[in-house]
């Protein structure tokens, strides 16, 4: 064997050692990702597709003047929808926020328009056109075991700015405020931690375990049926609401005594 053949050969061999690295990492990869399995990379099935078929038709009724007919948005009207998931819907369209009533304004809770079929429906179709975080089971919101008191920090920490301590909601910036959370289910409550609508930051896994989220479901809940030792609760907004009520109340009552007091003074007189 030639030293020019021999070199040869040790050059393909180790090509043929990169080529075999490669092979196995990308195996490894799609065992860990499940992509290499047939379920995933499967085609939805028939219900499945007939559930989006007729998400598309909603969708068309009742978002695309906004969204556009492909949810790509439309710039200072509406964004687009494509990879924003079916938790986004979810919780747009159960809160009654979508549709819609007017284009480019910050929507409040109202009664929603679509039944949750429908809801679910539009949510599969847009789902389907670009992925993103799903709708949460009911094991993934079940307070069942949660702790209240890890619970209560996390909403403390991270939500008590803007939602207020007991989550009655309060004012924001640029004339925007932080919806109160006395309605909201515990569905709700998770797809707005993993969505982000409006001015809220997104707390995806990572940031807020799924664990953590529904601590955070538990106490935000449970402070619905914590009774108020002092009497009413004003809304829960605060000291500085109670204040105030005591403040103007203290002033009223002074007024009216200094009117009592003039006007027995002025009989008197007479």
């Amino acid at each position: 064997m030639t030293p020019s053949t021999a070199r040869r050969r040790r050059t393909a061999a180790g090509y043929g050692v990169v080529l075999l690295g490669l092979l196995l990492v990308g195996a490894v990869y799609a065992v860990i990702t499940g992509s290499g399995s047939p379920a995933s990379a499967a085609a939805p099935n028939a219900a499945q597709q007939a559930q989006i078929a007729n998400g598309k038709t909603i969708f068309e009724q009742n978002c695309a003047t906004c969204h556009g007919f492909a949810a790509q948005g439309q710039t200072g009207i509406a964004p687009s929808l494509i990879g924003v998931g079916a938790a986004a819907v979810d919780f747009q369209v159960s809160t009654g926020r979508m549709p819609a009533k007017q284009p480019g304004a910050e929507n409040p809770r109202k009664p929603p328009v679509l039944d949750t079929a429908q809801d679910h429906a539009v949510a599969a179709y847009i789902e389907s056109l670009g992925g993103g975080p799903t709708i949460p089971t009911a094991a993934q919101v079940s307070t069942k075991g949660a702790d209240l008191a890890l619970g209560q920090s996390l909403f403390i920490a991270n939500c008590a700015q803007c939602h207020n301590f007991s989550g009655a909601g309060g004012a924001l910036t640029d004339g925007k405020y932080a919806p109160p959370l006395t309605q909201s289910t515990p569905t709700q409550i998770y797809e707005a931690m993993l969505t982000g609508p409006e001015a809220m930051p997104v707390f995806n896994d990572t940031t807020v375990t799924p664990g953590q989220k529904r601590d955070v479901i538990a106490y935000v809940t449970g402070e619905r049926s914590v009774a108020n030792p002092g009497g009413a609760s004003l809304g829960r907004v605060g000291p500085v609401t109670e204040g105030l009520v005591t403040f103007l109340g203290l002033l009223l009552f002074m007024v009216l005594a200094a009117l009592w007091i003039t006007a027995k003074k002025a009989k008197a007189h007479e």
